[in-house]
Protein backbone atom coordinates (compact mmCIF):
# COMPACT_ATOMS: atom_id res chain seq x y z
CA UNK A 1 0.00 0.00 0.00
CA UNK A 2 1.19 3.54 -0.78
CA UNK A 3 2.28 5.73 2.16
CA UNK A 4 -0.57 6.99 4.35
CA UNK A 5 0.24 10.25 6.16
CA UNK A 6 -1.65 11.52 9.21
CA UNK A 7 -2.97 14.42 7.12
CA UNK A 8 -3.00 15.37 3.47
CA UNK A 9 -4.30 18.22 1.30
CA UNK A 10 -6.87 17.50 -1.40
CA UNK A 11 -6.34 19.57 -4.55
CA UNK A 12 -8.90 19.32 -7.35
CA UNK A 13 -8.94 20.59 -10.89
CA UNK A 14 -11.28 23.37 -9.76
CA UNK A 15 -8.61 24.45 -7.26
CA UNK A 16 -5.95 24.47 -9.96
CA UNK A 17 -8.17 26.40 -12.37
CA UNK A 18 -8.91 29.02 -9.68
CA UNK A 19 -5.20 29.60 -9.04
CA UNK A 20 -4.34 29.70 -12.75
CA UNK A 21 -7.09 32.25 -13.38
CA UNK A 22 -5.65 34.48 -10.68
CA UNK A 23 -2.10 34.01 -11.98
CA UNK A 24 -3.34 35.33 -15.32
CA UNK A 25 -5.06 38.34 -13.73
CA UNK A 26 -3.61 41.72 -12.81
CA UNK A 27 -3.08 40.82 -9.15
CA UNK A 28 -0.84 38.24 -7.50
CA UNK A 29 -0.70 39.73 -4.03
CA UNK A 30 -3.10 42.07 -2.16
CA UNK A 31 -5.91 42.15 -4.74
CA UNK A 32 -9.65 41.51 -4.96
CA UNK A 33 -9.46 37.79 -4.15
CA UNK A 34 -8.21 38.58 -0.65
CA UNK A 35 -11.34 40.55 0.24
CA UNK A 36 -13.56 37.94 -1.42
CA UNK A 37 -11.97 35.15 0.63
CA UNK A 38 -12.28 37.19 3.82
CA UNK A 39 -15.96 37.86 3.24
CA UNK A 40 -16.80 34.27 2.34
CA UNK A 41 -14.82 32.85 5.26
CA UNK A 42 -16.47 35.26 7.70
CA UNK A 43 -19.86 34.16 6.40
CA UNK A 44 -18.94 30.48 6.78
CA UNK A 45 -17.76 30.97 10.37
CA UNK A 46 -20.52 33.41 11.31
CA UNK A 47 -18.25 36.32 12.25
CA UNK A 48 -18.63 39.95 11.21
CA UNK A 49 -15.03 40.50 10.09
CA UNK A 50 -12.16 38.40 8.77
CA UNK A 51 -8.55 39.37 8.01
CA UNK A 52 -6.46 37.09 5.79
CA UNK A 53 -2.79 36.84 6.77
CA UNK A 54 0.37 34.95 5.84
CA UNK A 55 -0.14 31.98 8.19
CA UNK A 56 -1.66 30.95 11.50
CA UNK A 57 1.39 32.07 13.46
CA UNK A 58 1.18 35.55 11.93
CA UNK A 59 -2.50 35.56 12.90
CA UNK A 60 -1.64 34.85 16.52
CA UNK A 61 1.10 37.48 16.56
CA UNK A 62 -1.19 40.17 15.13
CA UNK A 63 -3.90 39.27 17.65
CA UNK A 64 -1.46 39.71 20.53
CA UNK A 65 -0.29 43.03 19.10
CA UNK A 66 -3.83 44.28 18.53
CA UNK A 67 -4.74 43.45 22.13
CA UNK A 68 -1.74 45.34 23.45
CA UNK A 69 0.40 42.48 24.75
CA UNK A 70 3.72 43.86 26.01
CA UNK A 71 6.51 43.22 28.52
CA UNK A 72 4.13 43.52 31.48
CA UNK A 73 1.52 41.12 30.07
CA UNK A 74 0.86 37.65 31.50
CA UNK A 75 -1.22 35.25 29.41
CA UNK A 76 -2.53 31.73 30.13
CA UNK A 77 -2.71 28.98 27.51
CA UNK A 78 -2.58 25.20 27.24
CA UNK A 79 0.61 23.11 27.11
CA UNK A 80 -0.98 20.74 24.57
CA UNK A 81 -0.84 22.81 21.41
CA UNK A 82 1.57 23.84 18.69
CA UNK A 83 4.20 26.19 20.11
CA UNK A 84 2.85 29.21 18.20
CA UNK A 85 -0.13 29.46 20.58
CA UNK A 86 2.33 30.45 23.30
CA UNK A 87 5.06 32.02 21.17
CA UNK A 88 2.81 34.86 20.03
CA UNK A 89 2.90 36.28 23.56
CA UNK A 90 6.68 36.01 23.71
CA UNK A 91 6.99 37.81 20.35
CA UNK A 92 5.47 40.84 22.08
CA UNK A 93 7.68 40.50 25.17
CA UNK A 94 4.92 39.11 27.38
CA UNK A 95 5.06 36.18 29.80
CA UNK A 96 3.36 32.87 29.04
CA UNK A 97 1.89 30.69 31.74
CA UNK A 98 0.18 27.35 31.31
CA UNK A 99 -2.74 25.56 32.95
CA UNK A 100 -3.23 21.80 32.77
CA UNK A 101 -5.66 19.97 30.51
CA UNK A 102 -8.84 17.97 30.96
CA UNK A 103 -7.60 14.42 30.27
CA UNK A 104 -10.95 13.40 28.73
CA UNK A 105 -10.81 16.06 26.01
CA UNK A 106 -7.22 17.29 25.80
CA UNK A 107 -8.58 20.84 26.13
CA UNK A 108 -7.46 23.56 28.50
CA UNK A 109 -9.20 22.82 31.82
CA UNK A 110 -11.46 25.68 32.89
CA UNK A 111 -11.12 24.85 36.58
CA UNK A 112 -7.34 24.73 36.37
CA UNK A 113 -7.43 28.19 34.79
CA UNK A 114 -9.74 29.40 37.54
CA UNK A 115 -7.33 28.12 40.20
CA UNK A 116 -4.50 29.97 38.51
CA UNK A 117 -6.49 33.20 38.41
CA UNK A 118 -7.54 32.85 42.04
CA UNK A 119 -3.93 32.43 43.10
CA UNK A 120 -3.09 36.00 42.04
CA UNK A 121 -4.73 39.42 42.50
CA UNK A 122 -7.08 40.58 39.78
CA UNK A 123 -5.17 42.33 37.02
CA UNK A 124 -2.17 39.99 37.30
CA UNK A 125 -3.22 38.22 34.08
CA UNK A 126 -4.50 40.04 31.01
CA UNK A 127 -5.70 37.26 28.73
CA UNK A 128 -6.05 33.61 27.81
CA UNK A 129 -5.62 31.55 24.65
CA UNK A 130 -7.76 28.39 24.68
CA UNK A 131 -7.26 25.97 21.79
CA UNK A 132 -9.92 23.89 20.00
CA UNK A 133 -7.49 20.98 20.13
CA UNK A 134 -7.90 18.24 17.49
CA UNK A 135 -11.14 19.94 16.40
CA UNK A 136 -13.04 19.67 19.70
CA UNK A 137 -14.72 23.04 20.41
CA UNK A 138 -13.84 24.74 23.67
CA UNK A 139 -16.91 25.85 25.63
CA UNK A 140 -16.13 29.52 25.18
CA UNK A 141 -19.27 30.62 26.95
CA UNK A 142 -17.83 29.27 30.20
CA UNK A 143 -14.40 30.74 29.46
CA UNK A 144 -15.97 34.11 28.63
CA UNK A 145 -17.77 34.19 31.96
CA UNK A 146 -14.49 33.50 33.76
CA UNK A 147 -12.62 36.03 31.61
CA UNK A 148 -15.16 38.75 32.36
CA UNK A 149 -14.88 38.02 36.08
CA UNK A 150 -11.14 38.72 35.93
CA UNK A 151 -11.05 41.33 33.16
CA UNK A 152 -9.31 39.15 30.57
CA UNK A 153 -9.45 39.07 26.79
CA UNK A 154 -9.70 35.78 24.86
CA UNK A 155 -7.93 34.69 21.68
CA UNK A 156 -9.51 31.46 20.41
CA UNK A 157 -7.00 29.28 18.57
CA UNK A 158 -9.46 27.58 16.22
CA UNK A 159 -6.90 26.28 13.71
CA UNK A 160 -8.17 22.72 14.17
CA UNK A 161 -11.88 23.47 14.13
CA UNK A 162 -13.36 25.42 11.21
CA UNK A 163 -16.95 24.18 10.96
CA UNK A 164 -17.00 22.88 14.53
CA UNK A 165 -19.52 24.22 17.02
CA UNK A 166 -21.15 23.92 20.41
CA UNK A 167 -24.54 25.02 21.69
CA UNK A 168 -24.53 27.58 24.49
CA UNK A 169 -26.78 27.68 27.56
CA UNK A 170 -29.47 29.48 25.54
CA UNK A 171 -29.55 26.69 22.98
CA UNK A 172 -27.85 28.80 20.30
CA UNK A 173 -25.26 27.25 17.98
CA UNK A 174 -21.84 28.83 18.45
CA UNK A 175 -19.47 28.20 15.55
CA UNK A 176 -15.79 28.03 16.38
CA UNK A 177 -14.32 31.43 15.66
CA UNK A 178 -17.62 33.30 15.32
CA UNK A 179 -16.51 36.02 17.76
CA UNK A 180 -19.48 35.85 20.09
CA UNK A 181 -17.36 34.89 23.10
CA UNK A 182 -13.73 35.40 22.03
CA UNK A 183 -12.34 38.83 21.23
CA UNK A 184 -10.37 37.36 18.35
CA UNK A 185 -10.05 33.92 16.76
CA UNK A 186 -7.45 32.51 14.41
CA UNK A 187 -7.30 29.82 11.73
CA UNK A 188 -4.56 28.16 9.68
CA UNK A 189 -4.62 27.01 6.06
CA UNK A 190 -1.56 24.76 6.27
CA UNK A 191 -1.85 21.75 3.91
CA UNK A 192 -3.04 19.33 6.62
CA UNK A 193 -5.83 21.65 7.78
CA UNK A 194 -9.48 21.56 6.67
CA UNK A 195 -8.90 24.33 4.11
CA UNK A 196 -5.47 24.16 2.46
CA UNK A 197 -3.76 27.07 0.70
CA UNK A 198 -0.12 25.99 1.19
CA UNK A 199 0.43 28.76 3.71
CA UNK A 200 -2.09 31.22 5.01
CA UNK A 201 -4.20 32.15 8.00
CA UNK A 202 -7.26 34.11 9.04
CA UNK A 203 -8.31 36.23 12.00
CA UNK A 204 -12.00 36.63 12.77
CA UNK A 205 -13.67 39.11 15.12
CA UNK A 206 -16.87 41.02 15.77
CA UNK A 207 -14.98 44.06 17.09
CA UNK A 208 -14.71 46.81 14.43
CA UNK A 209 -11.87 48.60 16.24
CA UNK A 210 -9.76 45.45 16.43
CA UNK A 211 -10.59 44.74 12.80
CA UNK A 212 -9.31 48.13 11.64
CA UNK A 213 -6.18 47.77 13.75
CA UNK A 214 -5.45 44.32 12.30
CA UNK A 215 -5.73 45.65 8.74
CA UNK A 216 -3.06 48.24 9.48
CA UNK A 217 -0.75 45.90 11.42
CA UNK A 218 -0.94 43.35 8.59
CA UNK A 219 0.59 45.84 6.14
CA UNK A 220 3.61 47.46 7.84
CA UNK A 221 1.40 49.70 10.00
CA UNK A 222 0.66 51.73 6.87
CA UNK A 223 -2.64 53.37 5.94
CA UNK A 224 -3.73 54.86 2.61
CA UNK A 225 -7.06 56.01 4.00
CA UNK A 226 -7.18 59.85 3.76
CA UNK A 227 -9.60 59.98 6.70
CA UNK A 228 -6.95 58.46 8.96
CA UNK A 229 -3.92 60.42 7.78
CA UNK A 230 -2.17 63.20 9.68
CA UNK A 231 -1.55 64.98 6.36
CA UNK A 232 -2.03 64.26 2.68
CA UNK A 233 0.47 65.15 -0.06
CA UNK A 234 -1.52 63.63 -2.93
CA UNK A 235 -2.83 60.43 -4.45
CA UNK A 236 0.46 58.61 -3.90
CA UNK A 237 0.67 59.43 -0.23
CA UNK A 238 0.61 56.85 2.54
CA UNK A 239 1.50 56.95 6.22
CA UNK A 240 3.20 54.44 8.45
CA UNK A 241 1.43 55.16 11.72
CA UNK A 242 2.71 52.27 13.85
CA UNK A 243 5.17 49.41 13.65
CA UNK A 244 3.45 46.70 11.62
CA UNK A 245 4.52 43.68 9.60
CA UNK A 246 4.31 42.30 6.10
CA UNK A 247 1.84 39.56 7.00
CA UNK A 248 -0.27 39.75 3.85
CA UNK A 249 -1.75 36.73 2.09
CA UNK A 250 -1.39 36.77 -1.72
CA UNK A 251 -4.30 36.69 -4.15
CA UNK A 252 -3.28 33.38 -5.71
CA UNK A 253 -3.47 31.64 -2.32
CA UNK A 254 -6.78 33.24 -1.40
CA UNK A 255 -8.13 32.08 -4.77
CA UNK A 256 -7.21 28.55 -3.72
CA UNK A 257 -8.85 29.19 -0.35
CA UNK A 258 -12.11 30.30 -1.98
CA UNK A 259 -12.18 27.13 -4.06
CA UNK A 260 -11.39 24.93 -1.06
CA UNK A 261 -14.05 26.66 1.03
CA UNK A 262 -16.71 25.39 -1.40
CA UNK A 263 -15.89 21.83 -0.25
CA UNK A 264 -15.48 22.62 3.44
CA UNK A 265 -18.79 21.09 4.54
CA UNK A 266 -18.26 17.94 2.47
CA UNK A 267 -14.78 17.56 3.97
CA UNK A 268 -16.16 18.02 7.47
CA UNK A 269 -18.79 15.31 6.91
CA UNK A 270 -16.15 12.91 5.63
CA UNK A 271 -14.00 13.56 8.72
CA UNK A 272 -17.04 12.66 10.84
CA UNK A 273 -17.46 9.41 8.94
CA UNK A 274 -13.81 8.47 9.36
CA UNK A 275 -13.96 9.23 13.09
CA UNK A 276 -17.04 7.05 13.58
CA UNK A 277 -15.39 4.16 11.75
CA UNK A 278 -12.37 4.45 14.05
CA UNK A 279 -14.65 4.67 17.09
CA UNK A 280 -16.51 1.50 16.15
CA UNK A 281 -13.29 -0.36 15.41
CA UNK A 282 -11.63 0.50 18.73
CA UNK A 283 -14.58 0.84 21.13
CA UNK A 284 -14.06 -2.62 22.63
CA UNK A 285 -10.25 -2.50 22.66
CA UNK A 286 -9.11 -2.37 26.31
CA UNK A 287 -5.61 -1.26 25.31
CA UNK A 288 -6.80 1.88 23.49
CA UNK A 289 -8.22 5.05 24.94
CA UNK A 290 -9.97 7.21 22.36
CA UNK A 291 -9.76 10.95 22.86
CA UNK A 292 -13.23 12.42 22.35
CA UNK A 293 -14.99 9.39 20.87
CA UNK A 294 -18.46 10.03 19.44
CA UNK A 295 -19.95 8.14 22.39
CA UNK A 296 -18.26 10.51 24.82
CA UNK A 297 -19.39 13.60 22.92
CA UNK A 298 -22.96 12.32 22.69
CA UNK A 299 -23.02 11.53 26.40
CA UNK A 300 -21.71 14.89 27.57
CA UNK A 301 -22.97 17.26 24.91
CA UNK A 302 -25.07 15.99 22.04
CA UNK A 303 -25.01 19.53 20.69
CA UNK A 304 -21.26 19.65 20.02
CA UNK A 305 -19.72 19.06 16.60
CA UNK A 306 -16.11 17.90 16.71
CA UNK A 307 -14.32 19.08 13.56
CA UNK A 308 -11.76 16.23 13.69
CA UNK A 309 -8.61 17.82 12.42
CA UNK A 310 -6.96 14.97 14.32
CA UNK A 311 -8.09 11.54 15.48
CA UNK A 312 -6.15 10.82 18.66
CA UNK A 313 -5.78 7.52 20.48
CA UNK A 314 -3.77 6.81 23.61
CA UNK A 315 -1.81 3.59 24.11
CA UNK A 316 0.78 2.41 26.63
CA UNK A 317 3.43 1.45 24.04
CA UNK A 318 3.07 4.57 21.92
CA UNK A 319 6.68 4.63 20.60
CA UNK A 320 6.52 0.96 19.64
CA UNK A 321 3.18 1.42 17.85
CA UNK A 322 4.48 4.54 16.10
CA UNK A 323 7.50 2.59 14.77
CA UNK A 324 5.36 -0.43 13.85
CA UNK A 325 3.00 1.69 11.78
CA UNK A 326 5.84 3.52 10.04
CA UNK A 327 7.27 0.16 9.00
CA UNK A 328 3.93 -0.39 7.24
CA UNK A 329 4.04 3.03 5.54
CA UNK A 330 1.46 4.48 7.95
CA UNK A 331 2.81 7.80 9.11
CA UNK A 332 0.92 8.48 12.32
CA UNK A 333 2.06 11.53 14.30
CA UNK A 334 2.26 12.80 17.87
CA UNK A 335 0.31 15.96 18.83
CA UNK A 336 1.82 17.54 20.81
CA UNK A 337 5.02 17.60 22.81
CA UNK A 338 3.98 19.73 25.81
CA UNK A 339 5.10 23.27 25.07
CA UNK A 340 6.43 23.85 28.58
CA UNK A 341 8.94 21.00 28.10
CA UNK A 342 10.53 22.54 25.01
CA UNK A 343 14.09 23.73 25.78
CA UNK A 344 13.13 27.37 25.19
CA UNK A 345 10.35 27.25 27.77
CA UNK A 346 12.44 25.24 30.21
CA UNK A 347 14.79 28.22 30.11
CA UNK A 348 11.80 30.33 31.20
CA UNK A 349 11.57 28.21 34.37
CA UNK A 350 9.14 25.43 33.43
CA UNK A 351 10.06 21.83 34.25
CA UNK A 352 8.83 18.27 34.11
CA UNK A 353 5.89 17.48 36.41
CA UNK A 354 4.60 21.07 36.26
CA UNK A 355 1.50 19.88 34.36
CA UNK A 356 1.16 16.15 35.04
CA UNK A 357 -2.06 15.59 33.09
CA UNK A 358 -0.62 17.14 29.93
CA UNK A 359 2.56 15.11 30.34
CA UNK A 360 0.65 11.87 30.93
CA UNK A 361 -1.41 12.57 27.81
CA UNK A 362 1.76 13.16 25.77
CA UNK A 363 3.32 9.87 26.87
CA UNK A 364 0.47 7.91 25.28
CA UNK A 365 -0.99 10.00 22.43
CA UNK A 366 -0.89 9.15 18.74
CA UNK A 367 -2.76 10.78 15.85
CA UNK A 368 -3.99 8.29 13.25
CA UNK A 369 -4.52 9.24 9.59
CA UNK A 370 -7.43 11.68 9.29
CA UNK A 371 -8.17 13.54 6.05
CA UNK A 372 -11.18 13.60 3.70
CA UNK A 373 -9.51 11.76 0.82
CA UNK A 374 -8.55 8.82 3.08
CA UNK A 375 -10.25 5.82 1.52
CA UNK A 376 -12.13 3.13 3.44
CA UNK A 377 -9.55 0.62 2.21
CA UNK A 378 -6.70 2.74 3.59
CA UNK A 379 -8.50 3.26 6.88
CA UNK A 380 -9.21 -0.47 7.20
CA UNK A 381 -5.49 -1.12 6.72
CA UNK A 382 -4.67 1.39 9.48
CA UNK A 383 -7.20 -0.20 11.84
CA UNK A 384 -5.99 -3.73 11.09
CA UNK A 385 -2.37 -2.66 11.63
CA UNK A 386 -3.14 -1.08 15.01
CA UNK A 387 -5.01 -4.20 16.11
CA UNK A 388 -2.20 -6.44 14.85
CA UNK A 389 0.29 -4.55 16.97
CA UNK A 390 -1.88 -4.72 20.08
CA UNK A 391 -2.38 -8.45 19.70
CA UNK A 392 1.37 -8.99 19.94
CA UNK A 393 2.31 -6.12 22.26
Amino acid sequence: MKPIPYGRQHITQDDIDAVVETLQSDFLTQGPKVLEFEQKFAEYIGAQFAVAVANGTAALHLCALALGVNESSRVITTPITFAASANCVRYCGGSVEFADIDPETGLLDLEKVRQKLESQPKGYYCGMIPVDFAGMPVNLEAFRKLADEYGLWIIEDACHAPGGYFFDSNGEKQMCGNGNYADLAIFSFHPVKHIATGEGGMITTNNPELYEKLLTLRTHGITRDPAKMHENHGGWYMEMQELGYNYRMPDMLTALGISQLKRAEAGLLRRQEIAKRYDLAFQNSPDIKILNPAAYVEKTSSETLHAYHLYVIQVEKRKELYDFLRAKNIFAQVHYIPVHLMPYYREQGFKKDDFPLAEAYYDMCLSLPMFPSLTDEEQDFVIASVKEFLQHA
